[in-house]
């Protein structure tokens, strides 16, 4: 059974597919709230209070096919309230994030990276690159338009070649 079909049944009061289609998003949610709200308590406040909001309105979902969506939706509504509550920014530890993903030195490397960009820029790589979003679904997500995403992704990938390759160098002609 997908996801799509698993969000059918929780939007007909089914605790069970609810609680499948929150373990199928519960790596990719700790990932979003970790790379926006920067430290454990409020990572967890802010999943503790998505799950229970989605959990409360599921029935309100239109579109099964966008449960990944809608709650991640929800998920960056509650670390921004959570931000503007506290007014304070803490550091991601590195040994946290690579826990999530494969891969030892260079998931590390790609996070150094990625803290260099400023938060809007964070968030649109981690939902594209490492979430694996489509434009369209982080354009519904981030409530902006698609061109928006897109010239945001163009810039943060020009940020991101010229932190790993430096400014001035040719970065598309090969040696």
């Amino acid at each position: 059974m997908d996801l799509s079909e698993k969000a059918e049944l929780a939007i007909q009061g089914d605790k069970e597919a609810f609680m499948d289609l929150i373990q199928a998003v519960q790596k990719s949610l700790f990932v979003i709230a970790r790379s926006i709200v920067k430290n454990d308590e409020d990572c967890a406040d802010a999943l503790q209070e998505t799950i229970a909001k989605a959990f409360t309105n599921v029935h309100t979902l239109k579109e099964p096919a966008y449960f990944k969506t809608w709650i991640i939706r929800i998920l960056i509504n509650e670390c921004n309230r959570i931000i503007r509550k506290n007014k304070r920014v803490y550091p991601i530890p590195y040994d946290l994030r690579k826990t999530s993903y494969k891969g030892e030195y260079e998931q590390i490397e790609l996070f150094e990276v990625i803290d260099d960009l400023n938060e809007e820029l964070q968030t649109m790589v981690t939902l594209f690159y490492i979430e694996d979003l489509s434009v369209k679904e982080i354009s519904k997500v981030l409530e902006v338009s698609e061109g928006t995403v897109k010239s945001r992704l163009f810039r943060a990938r020009k940020q991101l070649s010229e932190l790993l390759l430096g400014k001035g160098e040719d970065k598309y002609e090969l040696s």
